[in-house]
């Protein structure tokens, strides 16, 4: 019975922790609209540095591996019933899922290609990967995203 009992509070309290980790859609867009302004973020800032607009290169690392952990699962933030409200997404991000997922998986693998090439500290490859990186980005955008004002 003890078995029996400990068996069902756990199946409860599993059930309740998924309850209480699934969020709403509203939420959804919001964390992925903070997350692409933090990516935009790195993206400025590991440009500026790379075009020697600003002397920061020990930073460079730490800007590389941040945009790697923002756009390792950026199809994963785009879920169904999410396709609503305060959101820059396009219709098409849903309607062309398998190739949403395919770019966003590319631009998961020029991330990590980016911190790759920072860690040569070799000048071209870093602004060949960042570049690579950026180019995924727009093009993206410019399928998958409203127009900005």
């Amino acid at each position: 019975m003890k078995n029996k009992f400990q068996s069902l509070m756990l199946v409860l309290l599993a059930g309740l922790a998924t309850a209480v980790v699934a969020a709403e859609p509203e939420d959804i867009i919001k964390y992925r609209k903070n997350n692409m302004m933090a990516s935009g973020g790195h993206m400025a800032a590991t440009g500026a540095i790379l075009n020697g607009k600003v002397d920061f290169k020990n930073d460079l690392v730490d800007h590389a591996k941040a945009l790697a952990a923002l756009n390792k699962d950026v199809a994963g933030m785009f879920p169904k019933d999410s396709d609503f409200g305060d959101t820059a997404a396009l219709d098409a991000v849903w309607k062309k899922s398998a190739d949403f997922k395919a770019r966003a998986n590319d631009a998961k693998e020029k991330s990590d290609a980016l911190v790759k090439a920072v860690a040569t500290h070799d000048k071209a490859k870093m602004s060949a990967a960042f570049g690579q990186l950026n180019d995924t980005c727009k093009a993206c955008h410019k399928d998958y995203r409203k127009e900005q004002k």
